[in-house]
């Protein structure tokens, strides 16, 4: 079964998120509710929106403990898109110093904008794939992707981070450990190559 919970923290339209997973064959359910969590197969966590506000939301519902029991101990498939993916990290300089997920160890800090590039970062550019992962299957390395975002996720190890993107700087725009991953950019709004990597996850 490919039940996917996309998880409603009452920040960002979701309904583009769900239309791209149905696209791609899942069932989706856009919720904050523990059942629908709970028998989910797969979790995504999409984010759009400023860090310290995001956590706040998530830890007012609860949804950091669920998850938790989800990922971290049941180890269902999970991923996370734009500032869903940053929340997974130790913790985010985004307005202020906030404790993230702690899932992989890392901060998340603002994008390098003294090669006067602009900020935020909006629209599409290159992923260039740096493992072997079955997210990427299928996905050749250097397709562009669409991202909208002025911070990135810099973890500690090295060996997590399967994909980078150069914007002034290089940035990590996707990360694995073990039944978790994570994405920059937006693959629900990045055409082929994003249903492509949803699909990917499905199968995951």
């Amino acid at each position: 079964m490919n039940r996917v919970a996309i998880i409603d923290y009452g920040m960002c339209n979701l309904d583009s998120v769900k239309r791209a997973v149905e696209v791609c064959g899942g069932t989706a359910v856009i919720t904050s509710n523990v059942a629908d969590i709970k028998n989910s197969d797969r979790i995504i966590l999409p984010g759009v929106g400023a860090f310290p506000s995001a956590m706040a939301n998530i830890k007012k519902l609860f949804i950091d403990v669920l998850l938790f029991e989800q990922v971290i101990e049941k180890r269902v498939p999970f991923l996370g898109i734009c500032l869903g993916m940053q929340m997974v990290a130790t913790k985010s300089w985004e307005v202020q110093e906030t404790e993230g997920l702690g899932w992989i160890d890392g901060e998340v800090i603002r994008l390098d904008s003294d090669k006067k590039v602009r900020l935020p970062h909006i629209g599409w550019n290159e992923v260039h794939i740096l493992r072997e992962t079955p997210l990427f299957e299928g996905v050749q390395s250097g397709k562009d992707f669409y991202f909208v975002h002025s911070y990135h996720f810099r973890p500690i190890d090295d060996k997590v981070v399967i994909a980078e993107t150069i914007y002034g700087g290089k940035f990590v725009s996707a990360v694995q450990k073990d039944n978790i991953f994570g994405v920059q950019f937006h693959p629900e709004k990045s055409l082929q190559s994003g249903l492509r990597l949803i699909k990917n996850f499905l199968a995951i």
